[in-house]
């Protein structure tokens, strides 16, 4: 019988969904952790700074590696457009 697996987040204060948008915003879009503060005080989640800086250095590395897994990978391309995209490692040639 396989045992349940603990969350990452097991014993924290705060859901994992708010742990986990303080470090994605931390991670992704390189905010200040007092902006973050105030981002999640205006949704209504009283945390200091201290501790979103604590969630950062303890999960920073987990939030590193999907941000990096997340990016699209150098060299595709994706054309929503009426002509066709012909990618090469240079440059893009359209054809009508």
């Amino acid at each position: 019988m396989m045992k349940n697996a603990k969350s990452l987040y097991h014993g924290h204060r705060f859901p994992a969904s708010v742990i986990s948008c303080a470090g994605r915003w931390y991670f992704r879009f390189q905010l200040s952790l007092r902006d973050i503060e105030e981002l999640l005080f205006e949704r209504g989640v009283i945390v200091s700074y201290e501790t979103v800086r604590r969630w950062c250095d303890k999960f920073g590395a987990c939030f590193a590696h999907r941000v990096k897994a997340s990016r699209r990978k150098p060299g595709t391309s994706f054309c929503a457009f009426a002509g066709t995209c012909a990618t090469s490692s240079a440059f893009a040639i359209w054809l009508r």
